[in-house]
């Protein structure tokens, strides 16, 4: 878990994804439009990333990807993500 904060303290917004997930895909492509440039840690890519994957779950991810962070704090998985954007939070939350 430990891994986790750091890496998702690291930058502004952090998207833990896997390269095969296309909700992940979406999420990164929403933040583009939004022009930022989200950091983004593939952890299919990590040998790590079944731990990953717990901690993401235990810090309250319903699923391990996406999963977004904004100034190391847990925004959540695709669906919190998207009901913030169409609400009209999501953009005060990362560009206050």
């Amino acid at each position: 878990m430990d891994k986790v904060m750091r890496m998702s303290s690291e930058k502004g917004v952090v998207i833990f994804t896997k390269s095969s997930c296309c909700l992940c895909y979406a999420v990164q492509i929403l933040f583009r439009d939004l022009r930022v440039q989200p950091t983004i840690h593939e952890i299919d890519n990590d040998p790590d990333c079944r731990e990953i994957e717990k901690a993401l779950v235990r810090l309250g991810c319903a699923n391990a990807v996406p999963a977004v962070f904004v100034s190391g704090k847990l925004v959540g998985s695709t669906n919190d993500v998207m009901s913030l954007h169409l609400s009209g939070s999501l953009v005060p939350l990362i560009k206050p």
